[in-house]
């Protein structure tokens, strides 16, 4: 009876292992796939296999199905026990796509990646298409947490025919959503494959103005590509858009201060409304009609809806006034839908609110991408004592060490007497003195010795007015931190055009509106020549009511493409999921007394 269980026994666990094993065999190797057993099972043949292969083959399987059971810590453990020498080409390929699974489970892009980059993979081609298919997804996952967009619509496109169903409506959408992404200066569709055609139809989307325009280059693209895949099946997306085509936009309110405090800024953001609208009128569009509200006359939110509504308004730009912003940001829903053009301070909203404005977080956060992208890791922070200080610090704090920056110092900037002092503590420089003239007293004679200063800080993040920059750089040079490169906002350039100013300034990188920096725009040239005022530092609220004008038509454009932007007068203008407008901007340095402009940070 015993040898009977015995022999039962030997040909159950022949079983398990042909189980594990796709078959006809070939040059690459048998590749495992989901036995009828357990992990355990699976592990305990590993144990008892005649040849370190089949054993390498089983634990192989074994981590593979832990890692389909949602189990990756023991499945990167059992795969840490697999010999990658003991595989062949195609095992090799099937180890590496798992061990690239697990790294993403932990985020780690770049190992999966190096995973990826087993010389084996040369051989994925030969492979069948599951495991093609397995292998370009978690590479495409990779790429695209790794910021290599292009690359990861690449691979994406590459396993499209392989796929069916809802795996090949999702693999689709991704897609649209990596190349909807680029910016237009790496979409180029010069080439007539699949690829190509899904960046032609991104730079048709990208390059028209309204959504009439875009509906009309979307149309213009399917025609010329018929068999496309996304002519074939138009992205989610863009059938929203069709829809939101449909719904011209006839009217709009105006509704700005005219009195007040803040009579001076609402009346240079309704001459840039205007400019644009005129600007529209003379392309020979046809823009909605304009009516002009006074939000310093109001007396109730509720009673301006019902005047707006019985005059035919189907969209309301403003109000400029925080406090009213915040009253709209509670409640449930607004009768109208709604672009304010300041921010509330929650985050959430009615589905009818957008909000725009120059917010000093997006700056900051500019500040933060741009030292990214130049390589840096180590800031330390100058940013003005109060409320508005602690903003600015708080959105580049967030943003700079949520993507793995460092803070080593951070200074509150307030009285002018303190600065000298404030920034030798920022760079430690006292100490470096004291340890100067604890030497000369053990030498019991004068050595000479210059001050050293703390060499962990990178880079400085500056908020500050122009007057207290032209303070604070003169004194890093003194201070012996005249090399460490400052990353300002926009606070810092006051536009006047003086010499000597920006001279004080020399070597700041600031961030700043394409408006002030861009003097050859012809909507530009055209304002300033009315408004001369434009051309200074105002000229940052006539840029935004110019784009406050161009983003009217087109929030639920934003909305529908979440990952897309308008190219506007205050900076390249996206949409938060809470329905905010936020901006990046373009950078510049003073040289010599000049304002130069600097190449764009990659997006």
């Amino acid at each position: 009876m015993i040898a009977c269980l015995r022999l039962f026994t030997a040909f159950c666990l022949a079983a398990l292992l042909a189980a594990c094993a796709s078959s006809p065999s070939s040059s690459l190797g048998e590749l495992p796939r989901t036995p009828d057993a357990s992990i355990e099972q699976l592990l305990e043949q590993a144990t008892q296999a005649k040849t370190p292969e089949k054993a390498a083959l089983l634990r192989l399987s074994a981590a593979d199905l832990a890692y389909r059971q949602g189990n990756a810590g023991q499945s990167a453990q059992i795969l840490q026990q697999v010999p990658m020498e003991q595989l062949k080409p195609g095992q090799q390929i099937f180890a590496s796509t798992l061990n690239a699974e697990l790294a993403m489970t932990r985020n780690q892009p770049k190992a999966a990646l190096t995973a990826l980059s087993h010389p084996s993979l040369q051989h994925l081609g030969e492979m069948p298409e599951e495991q093609q298919v397995r292998t370009g997804t978690v590479h495409a996952r990779a790429l695209e947490a790794d910021g290599q967009t292009l690359a990861a619509a690449r691979e994406r496109v590459f396993i499209a025919p392989m796929l069916q169903g809802e795996a090949a409506s999702k693999n689709h959408e991704a897609i649209w959503t990596l190349i909807g992404s680029l910016p237009t200066d790496q979409l180029q569709p010069n080439s007539t494959d699949d690829l190509g055609g899904w960046m032609g139809l991104a730079m048709a989307v990208k390059s028209a103005g309204t959504l009439e325009q875009q509906q009309a280059a979307i149309d213009t693209w399917r025609a010329q590509n018929p068999k496309h895949p996304a002519a074939i099946n138009l992205p989610l997306p863009l059938t929203k858009l069709k829809e939101l085509a449909s719904q011209p936009l006839s009217k709009i309110a105006l509704l700005l201060p005219q009195d007040g405090p803040l009579a001076a800024v609402g009346k240079a953001l309704r001459e840039g409304f205007m400019a644009a609208h005129y600007q529209a009128q003379q392309a020979g569009q046809k823009p909605p009609a304009i009516e002009f509200y006074d939000s310093s006359k109001l007396t109730s939110m509720d009673e301006f809806y019902r005047k707006a509504q019985a005059d035919g308004v189907q969209l309301v730009v403003g109000p400029l006034e925080k406090p009213l912003v915040k009253q709209l940001s509670t409640r449930p829903q607004l009768p109208i839908t709604t672009l304010a053009l300041n921010y509330s301070e929650g985050d959430q909203g009615p589905a009818q609110l957008f909000q725009f404005g120059l917010a000093a977080e997006d700056e900051a956060r500019e500040v933060s991408r741009r030292a990214r992208a130049d390589g840096l890791h180590r800031a330390a922070i100058m940013v003005p004592k109060g409320e508005w200080g602690d903003r600015v610090l708080r959105a580049f704090s967030q943003d700079w060490q949520a993507n793995g920056g460092s803070i080593v110092a951070t200074e509150r900037v307030d009285q002018p007497v303190q600065l000298a002092q404030q920034i030798a503590d920022m760079f430690q420089l006292r100490q470096s003195e004291a340890r100067a003239k604890s030497l000369q007293n053990a030498a019991g004679t004068n050595v000479a010795a210059q001050p050293s200063r703390r060499q962990d800080i990178e880079f400085i993040f500056l908020a500050a007015t122009p007057q207290q920059a032209q303070q604070i750089k003169p004194t890093l040079n003194f201070q012996y931190a005249g090399d460490v490169p400052v990353y300002a906002t926009s606070h810092v350039y006051s536009a006047s055009g003086d010499v000597n100013q920006y001279n004080d300034m020399n070597g700041i990188r600031f961030c700043e509106t394409p408006w002030l920096l861009d003097n050859s725009d012809p909507l530009r040239q055209q304002v300033v020549a009315q408004w001369p005022q434009a051309a200074g530092s105002l000229g940052r609220l006539y840029a935004m009511g110019v784009d406050a004008y161009r983003l009217a038509p087109r929030l639920g454009q934003l909305k529908a493409l979440p990952d897309s932007r308008i190219d506007g007068e205050s900076g390249s203008l996206g949409m938060t999921q809470t329905q905010r407008v936020v901006r990046q901007l373009p950078w510049a340095q003073f040289v010599s007394g000049q304002v130069q402009r600097l190449p764009d940070t990659p997006r």
